[in-house]
C-alpha cells in the first residue's frame, strides 16, 4: 500500500489518478503552473513539487504522469518532467475527477462563511458532519492550516481565523484597504517589477478570454495576487503584511459568495485591473492610484448592493 491508502501499482501513461490524494496533487500541480507561469520547456522536478506540496514523491510521480497524458507535461530521458503547456482558466478541474479533499475543503469554508459551523470545532464534529475518515480530515485541516485559515486550539479543538462576518466588517475592510493599497503606491521605495507585471497582465487576459470557466479558487488567487503584487512593489513589508491579512479575512466569505458572482462582474474587475497594470507599466503612479481607488470603491459598493 502507498502512503495515501491506494494499492501499490505501476501506473501506466494516461491512467487517471488512482486515489483521492493523487487527484488532489494533479489539481494542485495545475494550480501551481497557472500561478507561477513557468516557461514551456522548463524542468519541473518531482522533488521540488513534492517539497512544495508537502507530500512524498510517489503520488507526485503518478499525478505528473497523468498530466503528461493530458498534454500539460512531457518527460525526457535524463531530464525528468518538463512543462509542455500552461492550463487555461478553469482547465485545472474539468478533465479529471475533483479530489474529495478539495470538495470537503471548499464545503467547510462555505459552511463557516454561512455560519453553519461555529468558530471553534472538534475533529469528531467535523468528521461526523462531512462523513469523512480521520485520515482525510487530517489532510483537509493541514491544508487549511497552511492557508492560515484555521489553527489548533489547546486540547482537541480547532479554531477558524477571524473573518468578515457582517456588512459593517466588510465595509470597514474596504475602507482600510483603500487607505493601505493606495498608500502603497506612494511608498518611498515603490518600484515596478516589469516581469511580474507582464505575467499578471497575461493571467488577466486569459481570464477575459473565458470568464465563464473561471473557478472560485482560480479567481480568488488571481485577484489576491494582483493586490498583493502592488503591496510587494512598495518595498515595505508592513504594506505586504496588511494586505495579505485582509485577503485571508476575505477568503471564506468570497468562497461562499462566488457562485452568485456574474461573469460580467469578473470581466469588469479584470478590465479595471488591466487599466491599473497599464498605468503602472507607463510609470503614471498618480493615475494608477486614482484607478485603484475607484476600483476598490466600486467593489465595496457592488458588495453592499449585492447583499
Amino acid at each position: 500500500m502507498t502512503e495515501d491508502g491506494s494499492a501499490t501499482v505501476s501506473p501506466r501513461e494516461g491512467d487517471a489518478p488512482r486515489s483521492d490524494l493523487q487527484a488532489e496533487i494533479a489539481g494542485r500541480i495545475l494550480a501551481m503552473l497557472a500561478e507561477q507561469r513557468p516557461e514551456p520547456g522548463s524542468r519541473l522536478p518531482e522533488q521540488r513539487v513534492a517539497k512544495e506540496l508537502s507530500v512524498s514523491r510517489s503520488p507526485v510521480r503518478t499525478a505528473m504522469r497523468f498530466l503528461e497524458a493530458q498534454g500539460f507535461l512531457r518527460s525526457e530521458k535524463g531530464r525528468g518532467f518538463l512543462v509542455a503547456r500552461l492550463p487555461a482558466p478553469g482547465e485545472a478541474t474539468q478533465d479529471f475527477p475533483e479530489s474529495r479533499l478539495s470538495v470537503i475543503h471548499d464545503r467547510m469554508l462555505r459552511d463557516r462563511a454561512l455560519g453553519h459551523i461555529g468558530h471553534e470545532v472538534t475533529e469528531a464534529e467535523l468528521a461526523d458532519r462531512y462523513g469523512v475518515s480521520r485520515a482525510l480530515l487530517a489532510r483537509v485541516l493541514a491544508r487549511l492550516t497552511g492557508e492560515g485559515l484555521i489553527e489548533r486550539l489547546r486540547g482537541h479543538g480547532w479554531g477558524f481565523v477571524e473573518m468578515l462576518e457582517n456588512d459593517r466588517a466588510y465595509e470597514d475592510s474596504y475602507e482600510f484597504r483603500i487607505v493601505v493599497e493606495c498608500g502603497a503606491l506612494r511608498a518611498r521605495h515603490f518600484a515596478v517589477d516589469r516581469a511580474k507585471l507582464e505575467t499578471m497582465r497575461q493571467q488577466h487576459e486569459e481570464i477575459l478570454a473565458a470568464p465563464e470557466s473561471v473557478t472560485s479558487e482560480h479567481w480568488f488567487q488571481t485577484n489576491t495576487a494582483f493586490h498583493e503584487m502592488i503591496a510587494e512593489f512598495s518595498g515595505n513589508r508592513y504594506f505586504q503584511q496588511a494586505i495579505r491579512h485582509q485577503n485571508n479575512l476575505r477568503r471564506m466569505r468570497e468562497y461562499a459568495e462566488f457562485t452568485g458572482m456574474a461573469s460580467e462582474r469578473i470581466v469588469q474587475s479584470c478590465r479595471e485591473h488591466l487599466a491599473i497594470i497599464e498605468a503602472l507599466g507607463s510609470g503614471d503612479l498618480a493615475w494608477a492610484e486614482a484607478l485603484l481607488r475607484r476600483h476598490l470603491t466600486q467593489a465595496a459598493d457592488y458588495t453592499s448592493l449585492d447583499e
